[in-house]
Order: structure tokens, then sequence, then C-alpha cells
């Protein structure tokens, strides 16, 4: 975009410069030449005055576009986040179980061995 705007201000000088060289060469006199060189000054200073505003307004618009990305992105991210925040406590909740389980089968086990020993040492 950046060199588009500087090929228009380019052909704009150029133009610019054309018309006024082909004015003062035309055979009119002093005050009609420098009338029509304002007149055409002021018609250039219209149509670029009108092409900085269709610039400009592009340029908010793409603006606007990348914003409206981004936060689709974000937004997308965020969800994804979310998802394996879900994930990750499910499988904290399902070790924890685990460990609970594992912790009460071995207390059970651990007990059952305590009263064999018990018993057998009381018999003996």
């Amino acid at each position: 975009m950046k060199d588009q705007s500087k090929i228009i201000a380019a052909l704009l000088v150029g133009a610019a410069a054309g018309a006024a060289i082909g004015l003062l060469l035309a055979p009119e006199s002093g005050s009609e030449l420098r009338e029509d060189i304002a007149d055409y000054v002021n018609d250039l200073v219209e149509k670029t005055k009108d092409k900085a505003k269709v610039t400009a307004d592009d340029v908010k618009e793409y603006g606007n576009t990348l914003v409206d990305k981004a936060k689709t992105k974000f937004n997308g991210v965020l969800g994804n986040l979310s998802d394996y925040k879900e994930e990750a406590e499910g499988k904290l909740n399902d070790a924890k179980e685990y460990a609970a389980e594992s912790y009460d089968e071995a207390k059970s086990k651990f007990k059952g061995e305590s009263d064999d020993l018990n018993s057998s040492i009381q018999n003996a």
C-alpha cells in the first residue's frame, strides 16, 4: 500500500508539472494563465483529498478486519485452553481416586497381614 501511495503521488506531481509547463507555453494572457493554473491546482488538491479519504477509509477497514481476526483467534485459543483445563482437571481427579483406592487397598492388605502375623504369634 505504501508503494501505491508513492506511485500515485509521483504521477500527480508529474501531471501537475506537465500541465504547468503546457499552460506556460500556451498562447494565453497572464491573467487567464494564472486562472487556469489555479483551477488546475484546485482540482488536483480536491482529487488528492478524495483519494486520501478513500485510502484512510481503506486503512481503517483493514485495521478493523485485522482486529476482528485477532479477536477470533484469541477466543479460539481461550476455548482450547478451557478444554485443556477441563481435561487436566478430569485426569487429576482420576489420579486422586486411583491414589485413594490404592491407599485403601494397601492399608487393607497391611491390616490383613498384620492380623495374620498377630494370630500366628499368639498361636505359637
